[in-house]
């Protein structure tokens, strides 16, 4: 799919889940669980072992079904070698506008992080189609606010910080969407293999999501 399609995808649903952990063992399963939670948007961070080997062994389980990307990219060889194993997005914790000119050069979405304003512009205007408030939880829903004030056009995706009881504030802050790590795949579930809790967290995340722009459309 191309990238217009892709970000209508995670537009849609609005969570990105986040695939953090000290071992790939369980991985393609933690996915499996997420999307049968509801959450189709999954990325797996670099800092996992053997990472471009557990998203090739995830996309060839799910394929289509989620929409796989790639985390922690803070450069553009590792995001070559990202989209090569199957990731169809790259988020980065940071703004490396040849990371961004790469993922442009084969339309694929780019989600740098940043956190100040002249960051945030930086960003989009090196055509980042999602920009990653990061981290989040310092300045809270209220700076997301104050960020989406001055800047309408550009699409925050707060990520550190968003769980259960502050995503609704950040959605009502001007969050096109969350990205959701340990709050959602908890360590002790993975390490332990409870898939079921990781669904249910899922399951639980998505109503909430689903809810509070419900509420906001109402007015």
């Amino acid at each position: 799919m191309s990238s217009h399609e892709d970000l209508s995808r995670v537009l849609e649903g609005g969570i990105v889940a986040i695939i953090r952990a000290p071992s790939g063992d369980q991985l393609v399963n933690v996915a499996r669980a997420l999307h049968a939670g509801g959450i189709d948007v999954i990325e797996v961070t670099f800092t996992v072992p053997n990472v471009l080997d557990i998203i090739r062994e995830t996309k060839a389980a799910l394929g289509d079904q989620v929409l796989l990307g790639a985390g922690t990219v803070l450069d553009a060889e590792s995001a070559r070698a990202a989209l090569l194993a199957g990731a169809e997005f790259i988020v980065s914790p940071v703004v490396n506008p040849e990371v961004i000119q790469l993922c442009r050069r084969y339309d694929k979405i780019c989600m740098p992080g940043a956190f100040t304003p002249t960051e945030v512009l930086q960003a989009w205007q090196a055509g980042a189609e999602v920009v990653k408030v990061f981290p989040a939880d310092v300045g809270g829903p209220n700076y997301l606010k104050a960020l989406h004030g001055p800047l309408p056009q550009i699409r925050l995706m707060p990520t550190g910080g968003v769980d259960l009881q502050t995503l609704p504030d950040f959605v009502k802050a001007g969050a096109c969407a969350v990205g959701l790590g340990s709050a959602l795949v908890e360590k002790e579930a993975v390490a332990s293999g409870d898939m079921e809790r990781i669904r249910k967290l899922a399951t639980e995340y998505v109503r909430l999501m689903q809810s509070v722009r419900d509420q906001l459309a109402e007015g």
